[in-house]
């Protein structure tokens, strides 16, 4: 696992250069729009929710004594818990709105690395490519607030918090690796072979995805390199890990 995880954070190491070479900035024009008002959007609905979310949870103590310490704790988990459900959302809506653009990117990089060798792929519409990315990215949702809620509650116990708190950070990288890669595996594999192709490579996943979660922590410039890095990087690894795979044969 760990192995795994290291090439795919190691699969980063080039990309600008792979991107340049093969001028697919322009690919990423749309995507990083969508990735800014996203942002945006997400943003202003945490701004106002939070102090709403702080409110309900201070309701649940019905005792005067300790009214304003349990106030103001409720006040930082409400706004803990926007900040990571922001990011979930934040993540699945991009991935999922940018899949048409994102499968043009990562078919030249597979073209670019295998060249006449790239056959048997399956040819799919841009509506196609965008249910794809809709579909993989819903299921991808729902199993990612199944395991984050209760790692969630988890992290307020001491000790175990702080081993709850990698764990959830671990969990959102995994499913945007399972996300960057599926552009690549849609052209080969049908909706339930690519979740058990990304199950089996989960190290590769959850280290593209480590880097991707680190590139959205930069102020600003981090919402828009940290599609067009992590796409290029999966799209790179996906490759490599089929021709191991003797998938192309």
């Amino acid at each position: 696992m760990l192995k795994n995880i290291a090439k795919g954070i190691q699969a980063y190491f080039g990309s600008f250069g792979l991107i340049s070479k093969l001028k697919l900035w322009k690919y990423f024009a749309i995507p990083i729009l969508i990735s800014i008002i996203t942002a945006i959007f997400i943003g202003i609905l945490a701004y106002g929710l939070s102090d709403n979310i702080g409110h309900f949870i201070a309701k649940l103590w019905i005792w005067d004594w300790g009214k304003e310490t349990y106030t103001t704790i409720s006040n930082v988990i409400g706004g803990l818990l926007i900040i990571v459900l922001g990011f979930i959302l934040y993540k699945h809506i991009v991935m999922a709105l940018s899949a048409p653009f994102m499968s043009v990117v990562s078919e030249k990089i597979e073209t670019h690395f295998l060249g006449a060798q790239n056959q048997g792929q399956r040819t799919t519409s841009f509506n196609q490519q965008l249910w794809r990315g809709i579909k993989i990215n819903l299921r991808n949702l729902g199993m990612e607030f199944f395991w984050t809620i209760p790692i969630f509650l988890l992290s307020f116990i001491p000790i175990i918090g702080i081993l709850s708190s990698v764990l959830l950070f671990l969990v959102q990288a995994y499913y945007a690796g399972f996300g960057n890669m599926d552009y690549t595996l849609e052209r080969h594999f049908n909706y339930k072979e690519s979740i058990q192709f990304v199950k089996q490579q989960r190290g590769i996943a959850i280290g593209n995805g480590i880097v991707f979660m680190l590139c959205l922590l930069i102020p600003v410039l981090g919402i828009i390199l940290a599609l067009p890095l992590s796409v290029t990087a999966a799209s790179k690894e996906t490759v490599s890990l089929l021709q191991s795979k003797n998938h192309y044969n």
